[in-house]
């Protein structure tokens, strides 16, 4: 099996193979120049193709290109622009990476950070693109960690790798001192949360201080996610904070002082798919830490800081140590391959099929298996609907978010829908998500409205792999951006939102001073041991159901279900060793009958 694997990795890509290309990498830091030079050459070709890990950053360059005079297409899981009024393909595109061709020649291929080849989930496409461009040049960037490894592997293929090194623009400096209140904010900081909840609280804290601020976090729309960026960055405007998650790191042009880390936790999913909290690595710290200061921005010399004390030395240990190592490319098993098992295997469910696939795999050292879990989840969601595997296999590989419950019954329904070969229109879509939406009231209505969005992705999603059955791309892409403008709207009147919001969903806010009054949910905190150890009286494990409530395995109204049955069951408990208690002289001898009797 490890010859098999092998010959499946090398000889897929025969176009790749049949030409000598040349390996460029761009390697350094953030805000270094490596991106800009290999774009750089990819504009001065006759063909291209950039692949980046983003559909924001494939915007950008798509957007560069054309102001450039070079004509160029954009191409992502869910959106193709062409340039060419009839339709007719450019002589380069801007894609993301699952989306680019391995079998168009290119002129120049610029494949951006390359370091995610090692990522759990994704990194089977940099494997892909990186082994199957059809390129003259392959332009590859990204952290100075992965040079060795894509030098070893491009060893394997014959191809020799030559490194240009950068160093940073602008510097950035880590302060001696945490900033600890949110009163000690200045223009141009961000906080950089790891959690929605921290992200609602923050935001209501500062807004309550007179400032305003913008959002930005993983599961918003691009536009609205640009459409903050945008307010932040205008000197006019008043917003002069910004809260937001790590999305930041990469795809948004952003003008920041200072980076305040809220938090150096984060929730992580490991090989194996579980989720799991951990420190940040020196790589993510760096990534992070690197939008402070950006070359050609307002702050050109960045800041880099803690919001909390005890926070402050970890985040230095972190950021001194060298990023480790790339030492593995993530695979994923092909379609081609899951039915090769299948007709050797004509019982068996597709996430079986995948399980033994996985264990009967033996891949090379250089190698892994990506994540599957969220590939098996969709499978097992929908093994009770007719479809044939190919189609099944495709229906899996969307990208949704299986934490939100509403994006997971709209995959259901589509996939039982295509099996009746019925064609999903624009008229039944709209039914399923109760067309036209009004603006969100609070919070959870703005949730919603984000989960509509990834249900209109997902349709257009499929729509580029089964045309027939998902005609009406046009109408829904029109219902989306509609609805990018009412979650932008509402994203605007955030602190609004939050204060309608059911209290037990977000946190109040609290007097700053110590690590449990700052950031909202993510930090323990004396209050929370406190409500720890009232357990006995009827309350909840607050530690645990706040965490599932962030995890989204439980949702606010299911948690006060369970505190209320939980309170139940503990009276019921009470009354019960009360009436015990009452007839202590029966009690005992019955259990000396019980007893004789067992004898």
């Amino acid at each position: 099996m490890r010859l098999c694997v092998c010959v499946c990795v090398f000889f897929r890509y025969p176009e790749a193979r049949a030409i000598q290309r040349k390996v460029i990498f761009h390697a350094g830091p953030t805000n270094s120049g490596k991106t800009y030079h290999a774009i750089q050459r990819y504009l001065a070709a006759k063909s291209g193709v950039y692949c980046g890990p983003l559909k924001l950053l494939a915007h950008e360059i798509f957007e560069k290109s054309n102001n450039a005079g070079v004509p160029c297409d954009l191409v992502t899981g869910e959106e193709r622009t062409f340039m060419d009024s009839d339709g007719r393909a450019s002589g380069h595109v801007a894609c993301t990476i699952e989306m680019c061709s391995v079998i168009t020649p290119y002129e120049v291929a610029v494949i951006d950070e390359i370091q995610m080849i090692r990522d759990p989930s994704r990194g089977w496409a940099w494997t892909r693109a990186l082994l199957g461009l059809c390129a003259e040049e392959i332009h590859v960037c990204g952290e100075p960690a992965a040079v060795d490894f894509i030098r070893e592997l491009m060893y394997t293929t014959g191809e020799e790798v030559e490194v240009n090194t950068y160093k940073r623009l602008t510097p950035f400096t880590i302060l001696d001192h945490a900033v600890e209140s949110l009163d000690n904010l200045r223009p141009g900081d961000c906080i950089v949360c790891f959690s929605k909840n921290d992200i609602y609280s923050l935001s209501r804290q500062i807004e309550a201080r007179g400032l305003e601020c913008a959002v930005i976090y993983g599961s918003l729309p691009p536009g609205t996610k640009l459409a903050q960026a945008k307010k932040f960055n205008d000197p006019e405007d008043p917003c002069k904070i910004l809260v937001a998650t790590d999305a930041i790191g990469m795809g948004l042009n952003l003008s920041i002082r200072r980076i305040i880390f809220n938090s150096l936790v984060k929730p992580n999913v490991n090989e194996k798919g579980e989720k799991q909290m951990e420190t940040i690595s020196t790589s993510q710290a760096l990534q992070i830490s690197g939008r402070a200061g950006r070359f050609a921005s307002v702050f050109e010399e960045g800041e880099v800081t803690t919001m909390h004390r005890d926070d402050l030395p970890v985040l230095k240990e972190i950021l001194s140590h060298s990023v480790d190592p790339i030492e593995t490319a993530g695979l994923h098993p092909t379609a081609e391959q899951i039915e090769m098992f299948a007709y050797h295997l004509p019982e068996a469910t597709l996430s079986n099929l995948v399980d033994i696939f996985v264990s009967l795999s033996r891949v090379d050292g250089m190698y892994f298996v990506c994540n599957i879990e969220d590939f098996k989840f969709l499978a097992d969601m929908i093994q009770h609907i007719p479809l044939n595997l190919r189609s099944r296999y495709v229906f899996c590989t969307a990208p949704i978010n299986k934490k939100q419950p509403f994006v997971c019954t709209s995959f259901l329904k589509f996939a039982r829908q295509f099996s009746r070969d019925e064609p999903l229109t624009f008229d039944w879509v709209g039914r399923h998500v109760s067309w036209p939406l009004s603006a969100p009231k609070n919070i959870k209505d703005l949730v919603h409205l984000e989960a509509v969005h990834d249900v209109l992705d997902l349709y257009l999603w499929l729509s580029y792999r089964f045309m027939d059955m998902f005609p009406d791309t046009g109408l829904v892409r029109e219902a989306q951006r509609e609805l990018d403008d009412i979650i932008q709207q509402g994203v605007l009147n955030i602190t609004r939102l939050i204060r309608a919001t059911d209290p037990t969903i977000t946190n109040p806010p609290q007097t700053q001073g110590s690590r449990g009054g700052q950031a909202g949910g993510s930090n323990a905190s004396a209050s929370s041991n406190a409500l720890r150890g009232r357990r006995g009286s009827g309350e909840m494990d607050i530690s645990l159901a706040s965490r599932l409530v962030k995890d989204g395995l439980l949702t606010p109204d299911l948690l006060r279900q369970l505190q209320r049955e939980w309170s139940k069951d503990q009276k019921q408990e009470f009354t019960n060793q009360s009436a015990l208690d009452t007839e202590p002289h029966n009690n005992n001898n019955n259990k000396g009958k019980r007893k004789k009797k067992k004898k």
